[in-house]
């Protein structure tokens, strides 16, 4: 018995126009998902108008109120019906859909957005008279007059009350202002010379202001920065570099994470095209690759990157709410972004984040005590600094033995005394060693306080940095098959692979052709040892058709040489002498990339003499 589906009609149903309130619905389905969709298009066709302030208001999540007000241009009165017809704007005038410099250019927004609630629009043009109209359910009124100062207020009351099923599926109040909040600070962070105000009024009265960000002002970085510090707080300006790379009419700016300022999930990821926030998989893809030799694959890491270039090298057409684009040279994108983060992490040097002090300080807590005591004594000199070590060496001397660590050999009075006036090893950023614990952390002195070294972290990370410029020195080994394995594909797998051929084989891994879909693989990567030819083509298969490229063979050998580091590396229990920790302070000052290990852990940890002294109430 074959059953009949419920979409086959038996009877043939005639072709009908739908009018416009059902072409507005299911226009508002695709653009207007949620309240924070609606604040997205309301807040980006301010930004368009030239705002210089905005102001955000909603209450219930935005489900029951959204009211969006900015110091624009404004609508002359005449336009304002013409602004709530479809697939009208003053954005483009249609002759070249990728010639865009503005958020919005389809015209679908507002009268989506009144085919599904209840909307207003009170505007005023610079020089002309204030009107409103309103429009409910796609139901239009007549334009009236109103009072207001230059600029629009649009206001968007009972969000999909024309649509009830669509309430269904909203989130909680909290779910759904949480998700405004997002949307309002990724703006901000695209338009740092625009001021942003958001406020709950939920309950009535003035409400409460949820996200504030003044306008700033500056060069690009200075604005950039300060506009970051608002919308994502100081601690990642302080712990962040500049990047800045150009490559054939492609720039890209902003600000990247230090490794070891990471996070768990992928919340602090943000990415801009042309000034647009975007979640886009290439870009994303290529922001993991460039992190890939200093994350653990459960971290990830802290971004505002910023890709501007000709508007008709990207299509932001491609999806409803506009938050996917594609680029015309996807491969020079990405390698931009590969590469200019890169090179901006590698002139960071040993910099670690000031996070990982910060979190030491916090592990560390004091004994509860009586009343405080009020310390007035002076910071000895380092003359006094120096007596008072010689006099009191003999006596510490007797405990060494029952000491968990090791001091580094005592010298005689007059070096010390010599070595103590002497700023050169205290100048140095990573300081002079001055003793060893538990034979696995190396204590240093610098000019403003103390430095914590992991020995076989630290040293790991050189090890592995050395390789890495050996094999980009000498290349890539490869080990002949005796046998070459014939690995079967279809025709479009074999294509793509054998277009990656000439990359692939730089890598150490050779393939060619045999016939039909098929193809031989002849050498793989010597360093990799005995390896699954056939898993391993797959594999970079895989990785070509999801992101356009594949980095899994440099990735697999980046892997070998971290392990190769590991074993290669100062262990941990080896007493070292104070010439080799020395050494060892100074090489990573003078290595990228050495103030976290292959892992994305911290290497050291700095603390300030400041710092120390408020542990123990000196301050």
């Amino acid at each position: 018995m074959t059953r009949h589906s419920p979409n086959i009609r038996a009877e043939r149903a005639p072709i009908r126009q739908l009018d416009d309130a059902a072409i507005n619905r299911i226009a508002a389905g695709e653009v207007v998902e949620r309240p924070a969709s609606a604040v997205k298009e309301l807040v980006e066709n301010a930004i368009d108008a030239g705002a210089r302030r905005i102001v955000v208001e909603i209450a219930d999540g935005g489900k029951t109120l959204i009211r969006v007000a900015d110091d624009g241009c404004g609508i002359a009165p005449e336009d304002l019906p013409l602004a709530l017809s479809r697939h009208a704007t003053s954005k483009i005038d249609g002759s070249d859909l990728l010639d865009i410099h503005t958020f919005g250019f389809r015209g679908e927004a507002l009268p989506s957005l009144g085919a599904v609630g209840r909307l207003t629009i009170a505007s005023r043009a610079e020089g002309g008279e204030a009107a409103e109209i309103a429009v409910s359910g796609g139901v239009m009124a007549a334009v009236k007059p109103c009072a207001r100062e230059t600029g629009t207020t649009v206001t968007l009351r009972d969000l999909f009350f024309a649509t009830p099923a669509r309430l269904k599926f909203l989130r909680t109040d909290r779910a759904e202002a949480q998700a405004v909040g997002e949307i309002v600070r990724r703006l901000a962070m695209a338009e740092p010379a625009v001021g942003f105000t958001l406020r709950d009024v939920s309950g009535g009265g003035e409400g409460r202001v949820t996200f504030r960000a003044d306008p700033v002002t500056g060069d690009l970085f200075d604005a950039l920065r300060g506009r970051l510090g608002q919308v994502m707080g100081r601690e990642f300006t302080e712990n962040a570099v500049a990047v800045d790379a150009t490559r054939e009419g492609i720039r890209l700016t902003g600000f990247a994470g230090l490794p070891t300022y990471s996070r768990g999930s992928a919340v602090a990821q943000h990415l801009f095209v042309n000034g647009r926030p975007v979640k886009d998989r290439m870009l994303l893809g290529a922001l993991r690759g460039a992190y890939q030799d200093f994350l653990s694959r459960d971290r990830h890491p802290a971004v505002a990157l910023f890709v501007d270039c000709d508007p008709r090298a990207v299509d932001v057409n491609v999806h409803p709410a506009k938050s996917e684009v594609r680029f015309r040279e996807a491969g020079i994108v990405r390698g931009l972004i590969v590469s200019g983060l890169r090179h901006a992490l590698a002139e960071a040097g040993h910099r670690a984040s000031t996070t990982v002090a910060g979190a030491a300080l916090g592990a560390m807590r004091t004994e509860p005590a009586g009343p405080a005591r009020i310390y007035q004594m002076d910071r000895p000199s380092s003359g006094a600094r120096a007596a008072a070590h010689a006099a009191q060496a003999p006596g510490f001397a007797e405990f060494e033995s029952a000491w968990s660590g090791r001091v580094v050999e005592p010298e005689p009075a007059a070096e010390r005394e010599a070595d103590a006036d002497s700023p050169a090893e205290a100048h140095h950023p990573l300081g002079a060693a001055r003793g060893q614990v538990h034979e696995n952390y190396i204590l240093a002195q610098t000019a403003d306080g103390l430095v914590i070294v992991d020995q076989h972290a630290a040293h790991e990370r050189l090890v592995y940095e050395k390789l890495k410029a050996q094999m980009a020195a000498t290349g890539v080994a490869a080990q002949a098959l005796l046998i070459p394995e014939i690995v079967e594909l279809s025709a479009a797998d074999c294509a793509l692979l054998l277009d990656a051929a000439e990359d692939l084989a730089r890598l150490g891994l050779a393939v060619e052709a045999f016939g039909g879909g098929a193809v031989a693989v002849r050498e793989t990567p010597a360093i990799l040892g005995e390896v699954n030819a056939e898993a391993l083509v797959r594999d970079v298969l895989d990785e070509l058709s999801e992101a356009g490229g594949s980095d899994l063979v440099r990735e697999r050998l980046d892997a070998i040489l971290s392990r190769v580091a590991c074993h290669g590396s100062v262990r941990s229990g080896r007493r070292m002498r104070a010439e080799e920790m020395n050494a060892l302070l100074r090489e990573m000052e003078t290595v990228p990339h050495s103030g976290q290990c292959n892992h994305g852990r911290p290497t050291y940890v700095e603390l300030k003499l400041s710092d120390i002294e408020k542990l123990f109430g000196r301050t």
